[in-house]
Order: structure tokens, then C-alpha cells, then sequence
């Protein structure tokens, strides 16, 4: 049987294949475009624009995602208990303690935001406070702070990098085309050559974007493995996501941009069954993630 250690070790593995293989897709665009229109200048420029704007948005992510959500910092006196949880669970991971905010919305779920350690940030709505035990919310806080000390944030970051420079790319492409362009196909470059070029510009942003979810969807198998290792009890998660999955009303700020932080789909219960929706859903199916937390050995 699998020990948490073979899990936390396989979904390392699994997430920086991917890493691989979008850095890959990276490349094959960057030379479609050179290809198509002759010129590398205009895919410095799409680069530059794409790293410029995301790396900005890396280095204010956790003020981003806290505003997006109204999140206000925890009161230690009236959230005490809860301050006593991160506490020690950050002490036992050997992280600093993150700040603690709370969102006032009756729909359970909590994420965590933050560039590094040293900036990062766990907030939880009341609705999870209200319906969980101690030890399913002590599962919950360390699937949190185990995104923080996986650096799950850098890496969904990078992700978004990638993603900005493929679609800023297909996007001055066929502009580009549009306005006619095309420096190899005046040239009298190879019919196939400039087919395949076009086609890796058009697919490439569907198939980045494709990457980026099965990047998160991996990162939370990750977190949920690090966390159960944290806490030593993966039956406390596994019972918390039960009850945060069976609450079907949306949260009332849920928004696309910030849906990949939570612990669970905050646009409510998920729906089963439907190829398309899991292949674009930002978490993994949440029987997948039961199945693999009681199928672990402590």
C-alpha cells in the first residue's frame, strides 16, 4: 500500500512533467510564430508584455486574492482557537505563521495566498468554522499551509507566465494574419511548414490552458498529501472535504481568477459525470481525493 511519502514524492514528480511539458509548448509557439512571420522581434515583445505583467501580479498576489474575496484579518481574541491551530501546525511544519483572515460567507472552504512563506496568508470562511470539528479543521489548515510550504503559489505563477506568453502570442498572430503578415509564407516558406505553424498558434492557448488546470488539479493531490502528513490523521481532511463538497450554494464572491486558491470549487457542489466539466474543472474530483487520502498508510 502507498505510504503518504510515495504520494507526496509521485504528485512532485507528476507536477514538474507538466512543467516540462508546458515549457515545450512554450517553445513550439515561439517557433511557429518566428516561422510564420520571419521576425523574432514581435515575440520579444509578447514575452517582455507577459512576464512583465504577471510577474507584477506574483509579487501582489496575496493583496490580490485577500481583496478579491472581502477577507478581513482574524481578531487573535475572537478567533482564538483558530490562531492556536495555525500556530502550531505551521511550528510542527516548520513554516512562520502565516497571517489569518476570515471571510463572512456561510459557505465552507478556506485558501492560502502568499509569493513565499515569509509573505503568505491563510484565510477560512465563517461557514467552515461552523460546521467543522477540530481535528477536520486542523486537516483543512494543513492542506493550507502545506501550499505555502510547497511554494504552490511560485509554481501556479509560473504556470500563469506561460499561459500569458502563449495566449499574448496567438493573440498578435492573428492580428498579425488578419492585417496581413506572414514574412515565411511571402518567402515562399513550405506550404506544410506554415500549416503546422498555424495550427500550433491557434490550439497552443486551449491546450496551455488545458496544462495550467492539470497543474492545480495536481497541486491540490500534493497539498492534500502534505497536509494528511503534517497532521498524521488523513481521515480528519477527508471528512472536512466531504462536508465542504456537500454544500452546494456558491460563495458569494466566487471568481474565476481566484477559484484555483480554495480548498474546494467555491462556485459550489461539483457536477459528476461530465467529461468537459472535469477537464476544465481547477480541483480535482473530490471522491478522487477521498479515495486517495483513505487509501494512504500513516
Amino acid at each position: 500500500m502507498a505510504s503518504l511519502y510515495t504520494h507526496q514524492s509521485s504528485n512532485i514528480r507528476k507536477t514538474w512533467f507538466l512543467m516540462t511539458v508546458f515549457f515545450l509548448v512554450v517553445i513550439v509557439v515561439g517557433w511557429a510564430a518566428s516561422y510564420y512571420f520571419g521576425n523574432a522581434f514581435i515575440l520579444y515583445i509578447a514575452v517582455a508584455f507577459a512576464l512583465i505583467m504577471n510577474i507584477t501580479a506574483y509579487w501582489q498576489s496575496d493583496k490580490i486574492a485577500i481583496a478579491s474575496t472581502g477577507a478581513k484579518e482574524a481578531d487573535a481574541r475572537e478567533f482564538l482557537e483558530l490562531h492556536r491551530i495555525v500556530e502550531n501546525l505551521a511550528i510542527t511544519a516548520g513554516l512562520p505563521k502565516p497571517r489569518v483572515y476570515i471571510i463572512q460567507d456561510s459557505a465552507p472552504n478556506a485558501f492560502a495566498t502568499g509569493r513565499d512563506p515569509e509573505h503568505s496568508a491563510v484565510a477560512v470562511t465563517t461557514g467552515l468554522l461552523q460546521i467543522l470539528e477540530r481535528s477536520e479543521l486542523e486537516g483543512v489548515i494543513a492542506h493550507e499551509l502545506a501550499h505555502i510550504g510547497n511554494r504552490d503559489i511560485l509554481i501556479m505563477t509560473v504556470a500563469v507566465v506561460l499561459v500569458g506568453i502563449i495566449s499574448v502570442l496567438a493573440d498578435f498572430f492573428l492580428r498579425m494574419s488578419i492585417w496581413g503578415g506572414g514574412g515565411s509564407r511571402d518567402r515562399g516558406g513550405s506550404p506544410l511548414m506554415l500549416i503546422g505553424a498555424v495550427v500550433a498558434i491557434i490550439v497552443a492557448p486551449l491546450a496551455a490552458k488545458l496544462m495550467q488546470l492539470a497543474i492545480s488539479r495536481r497541486r491540490e493531490f500534493l497539498a492534500d498529501a502534505s497536509g494528511a502528513l503534517l497532521t498524521r490523521y488523513p481521515e480528519g481532511l477527508a471528512r472536512a472535504l466531504e462536508k465542504i463538497s456537500g454544500y452546494k450554494p456558491a460563495m458569494k464572491r466566487a471568481n474565476h481568477a481566484t477559484a484555483h486558491l480554495f480548498i474546494s470549487n467555491p462556485f459550489g457542489g461539483e457536477e459528476k459525470g461530465r467529461f468537459l466539466v472535469k477537464m476544465f474543472a481547477t480541483h480535482p474530483p473530490v471522491p478522487e481525493r477521498l479515495s486517495a487520502l483513505r487509501g494512504m498508510r500513516v
